[in-house]
């Protein structure tokens, strides 16, 4: 099938990326204006450049949308696809990069008030820039290079995100031990680079889906099953892979843990989804996946029970989340895809919230620990209120968003047999409602002492109110989400001959 092919001459990137690349190199110059004008100019550029990235995101859309085949091929540098690196952007790719990209631009507008205090701000909104270029190009990368380029600048990003606040030990702690396991997983996908070249000739996902398609199950199949699997999964905090997330989400500052949390673990598990469908028969990973499900969930959820630090609860109750996506996974289905994708879309709204509502509580009372913000909500209500709502449709409890997901997902998983797995997400949801309960019985409490706080700044109030009214709407009218992702399972799981065929043109 013909679709629609982009040739450029020299190097060339899909405008959200390149819209997120110069806005980042030229941030520094930006922070140079504003030392001298005293105007908050690297604020406005960041938020300018965000936003900018989201509207090319839906023009993207409406051309994959209109494109035959629904995917458009972007040819980078050197020969055509599949002998140089590409961007191949389809239905999927777009779902990501709108989640990444309108999460972005909230925690854009938060980050204005919860950092004024803060000093090094360029260099903060420069990574933050370069953070969402390299989600982004992650997204849309037609081939294994060009991923892990765009895999780099966001893990290398995110290091020095983590330990921003480097005048405490905590952070740089926190940051170095992301760094050693993230790095360590980044070695892993180098190896099986070289076992996926070594085994098609090619680094092309689309050269992935013809060479496998009917390839044997081998030693050196399981070999690389395994090595993608810890390469992406300590990214994706997948059990026993998540150590490093919860001493990395409560170090870091508040925004950052929003964006960790809310999309940058959700692309690692993208990134392993997209290259299992291309590579491997669902029968094959259906059962290693399901396992890691149960696992991940399990324990994050039984540590989670045990935390006093609010954003160390929320960094498990993350941990937990990643292993209700994997059972979309492990499903196999488009279905199940539909309610993985789904739930990254609610989980980024529900968990970019809950750590923006919780910053907010811990700006002004600092203090981390849930016992001490004991009776909070009477003197922050709305702040509070946007948490309660994050946790409860954490917590999949309806009419909010994530109920919808969790059904879903959880419904898929029967329809493939897993019934047993289902039992177990129901089973974990239910558990996790007893932390999260913590939480809100905590917020809603009378107070022991006078916390001596007032209600957050009005654009870190205006956008977890925003996000909170998004997780009820959601809730309520989930069918413009369900549609694109359901776009974008089919096209992953269904319509692979189309993803080919664009770079394969007959």
């Amino acid at each position: 099938m013909v679709v629609q092919l982009i040739p450029l001459q020299g190097l060339a990137l899909p405008l959200p990326v390149l819209v997120l690349l110069v806005g980042g190199i030229l941030a520094p110059f930006i922070g140079l204006f504003a030392k001298r004008s005293g105007i908050m100019l690297r604020e406005i550029w960041t938020i300018f450049v965000t936003a900018v990235s989201l509207f090319t995101v839906y023009q993207l859309y409406l051309q994959v949308e209109a494109a035959v085949g629904h995917v458009l091929v972007i040819s980078s540098w050197g020969q055509s696809p599949p002998l140089s690196g590409c961007f191949e952007v389809d239905m999927l790719g777009v779902f990501m990069a709108g989640s990444i990209a309108f999460l972005g631009v909230l925690v854009a507008i938060y980050s204005t008030s919860y950092m004024e205090r803060e000093t090094r701000l360029t260099e903060f909104y420069t990574l933050f820039l370069f953070l969402l270029a390299g989600l982004v190009g992650i997204t849309m990368a037609g081939d294994f290079f060009t991923l892990f380029i765009f895999w780099e600048l966001m893990s290398i990003s995110s290091y020095v995100l983590v330990a921003f606040m480097k005048q405490n030990w905590g952070p740089l702690e926190a940051g170095f031990k992301y760094f050693i396991m993230s790095a360590t997983g980044s070695a892993f996908l180098l190896f099986s680079m070289a076992f996926l070249y070594g085994m098609v000739g090619s680094l092309n996902f689309a050269s992935f889906a013809v060479a496998f398609s009917n390839m044997d199950i081998t030693p050196w199949t399981i070999t690389l099953f395994a090595f993608l699997l810890i390469g992406f999964g300590v990214k994706a905090a997948i059990f026993p892979l998540h150590t490093w997330l919860p001493d990395a989400h409560p170090e870091a500052p508040s925004p950052v843990s929003a964006l960790l949390s809310g999309v940058v673990i959700e692309t690692g598990l993208y990134g392993l989804t997209r290259v299992l469908f291309l590579v491997f028969d669902p029968s094959f990973f259906k059962m290693p996946i399901a396992v890691l499900a149960l696992f991940t969930m399990t324990v994050a959820n039984l540590s989670a029970l045990k935390q006093k630090d609010l954003k160390r609860l929320l960094a498990f109750s993350s941990i937990a989340q990643i292993g209700y996506m994997l059972v979309g996974l492990a499903a196999g289905t488009a279905y199940g895809v539909m309610g993985l994708l789904l739930h990254v879309f609610n989980h980024s709204l529900m968990k970019g919230v809950a750590f923006l509502s919780a910053g907010s509580l811990i700006h002004h009372a600092e203090t981390r620990d849930i016992d001490e913000l004991k009776g909070i909500g009477r003197t922050m209500p709305l702040t509070s209120l946007t948490l309660v709502v994050a946790v409860l449709g954490l917590g999949g409890i309806p009419p909010l968003n994530g109920f919808i997901s969790k059904f879903i997902l959880f419904n898929s998983a029967i329809g493939s047999g897993l019934v047993w797995l289902t039992v177990a997400g129901v089973l974990n949801s239910t558990l996790s409602m007893g932390y999260y309960l913590i939480v809100v019985r905590n917020l809603l409490a009378t107070p022991e002492e006078d916390h001596g706080v007032h209600e957050a700044p009005l654009p870190m109030l205006v956008v977890t109110l925003f996000m909170a009214v998004l997780i009820i709407v959601f809730g309520i009218w989930p069918q413009p989400a369900i549609q694109v992702a359901n776009k974008a399972a089919i096209g992953l799981v269904e319509n692979v001959a189309e993803y080919v065929s664009a770079i394969f043109i007959p």
